[in-house]
């Protein structure tokens, strides 16, 4: 028989169906064979892994539709396998990797070739997006129809805007009939040259480039108003600005298919943070002020904002350790998101266990065309992708133990709570009680049934 688990006494959070209810989920192979909310309805099957989940949260496994893999050109930084393994740990058994590689993700051959070494690796499922124009610059359109075919399940000039509104409609026309969400990186080139951090009171004291809000807001502004044409499933990435939260508010309640996410960084970091030219801080958009993170937290509370997504930049620590203006944008998150979501959301009272479990399971799941393949849900007969959760494993984030290949990581040293504890891809435990599958375990909760 094929190899099953049985998940006892959990409360087990499925966001699709509402379910919020203490259970029991059993995995059969690489399928959900049952889910009982009812005391003792569900016995393990002989020679099932029982693993006592009391006191754990069973959601679907996590998805993360914003992640940079490098692969291919920046192998050094971080690789399809070392990233997929990296989100394991943190609970992420989904990720939609950014297609500004080396060459771009541009043609099919190279979504194929992203399918191919993610099929060959040992971690989460990665899906490629496309970039929307060659070369992700902006002047001619990329076969999207054909990345589409060969499995590219969103587009994205990221790392980049697409810049001209003449070049942007064609992009939401050509996504619109492929039905494939189209995320844009807002950031308006014009308004940010020689911008490092963002503009203010901080910038000016520290004698660095400033990078307006308007910024990003002028490209949201000028998206939504361009997509009332073609209603393209429209997503803005990493929301930074608190005027962009109220502009993707409107675009919705006109009932356009918009919508956005936040990171980690934007909830929980200021700009004060540069205040040690620390190049780890250094991140695009930028960190911004304690009233743009309210604005952003108030915009998930309200529904405005549905995804949350790390955004994972790994760079290396020669790039990192290069002066603040020289040194590249971006910060490592995946492997601590997790606690830092619970901390901005949880702690603070703004929303509760469902629907943080929503934000970072069905919600990226349906943005990325994915929920229909089971992703991102719970039910019998669907994809065994679980993630469990401790919500009271206190720990220390350590960059320098991660599984990236890269440290630059803001979070270093901070005190935590919450961890995955179990994570299952396809019916394959790869996570076993908080450690990667094969390595040596101080747990006894994982026991055999008669």
């Amino acid at each position: 028989m094929s190899h099953s688990h049985f998940l006892r006494g959990g409360r087990i959070i499925d966001p699709d169906r509402g379910m919020d209810a203490t259970g029991d989920v059993l995995i059969v192979g690489e399928t959900i064979a049952a889910i009982s909310t009812r005391r003792g309805a569900l016995s393990p099957p002989e020679g099932a892994v029982t693993i006592d989940c009391e006191g754990m949260i069973v959601t679907p496994g996590l998805v993360d539709p914003h992640v940079h893999l490098r692969e291919p050109g920046g192998e050094s930084k971080e690789t399809i396998a070392s990233g997929a393994a990296a989100a394991i740990l943190g609970g992420f058994t989904t990720l939609c990797c950014m297609p500004n590689t080396n060459p771009p993700i541009d043609l099919p051959s190279t979504v194929e070739f992203v399918l191919q070494r993610a099929r060959a690796a040992s971690g989460a499922r990665v899906f490629p997006s496309g970039a929307a124009t060659v070369g992700r610059r902006g002047e001619q359109l990329a076969p999207m129809g054909a990345m589409a075919k060969a499995g590219a399940v969103a587009f994205t000039d990221d790392g980049d805007c697409v810049a001209s509104a003449g070049m942007m409609g064609k992009v939401l026309a050509v996504c619109a009939s492929l039905d494939k969400a189209f995320m844009q990186h807002c950031q308006d080139p014009t308004l940010t040259e020689g911008g490092v951090m963002n503009a203010g009171v901080v910038s000016a004291r520290l004698g660095l480039g400033g990078w307006p809000s308007v910024a990003e807001e002028v490209i949201i502004e000028r998206d939504v108003r361009l997509n009332r044409i073609h209603q393209c499933r429209y997503h803005a990435q990493h929301l930074s600005a608190g005027g962009s939260v109220e502009i993707i508010r409107r675009a919705r309640g006109t009932g356009q298919p918009v919508s956005a996410e936040a990171s980690p960084h934007h909830l929980l970091l200021t700009d004060d943070a540069c205040g040690t030219y620390d190049p780890v801080m250094k991140v695009n958009p930028p960190l911004r002020t304690d009233a743009d993170i309210r604005a952003i937290i108030e915009g998930i509370v309200d529904g405005t904002i549905t995804v949350l997504a790390t955004d994972h930049a790994p760079h290396t620590a020669s790039e990192k350790s290069r002066d603040f203006s020289e040194a590249p944008f971006g910060m490592i998150g995946i492997e601590c998101a997790l606690p830092l979501y619970m901390k901005a959301l949880l702690d603070s009272g703004a929303i509760e266990w469902p629907r943080l479990v929503a934000l970072l399971t069905l919600e990226p799941a349906r943005l990325l065309g994915l929920a229909e393949r089971g992703i991102g849900r719970l039910f019998e007969s669907g994809p065994a992708d679980v993630t469990v959760i401790d919500p009271n494993h206190r720990w220390t984030i350590d960059a320098q133990a991660m599984r990236s290949k890269s440290r630059n990581c803001p979070f270093h040293g901070w005190q935590v709570r919450g961890r995955a504890r179990e994570v299952f891809v396809a019916g394959s435990r790869l996570l076993s009680a908080g450690a990667p599958a094969g390595a040596p375990q101080t747990s006894t909760h994982a026991t055999h049934a008669n």
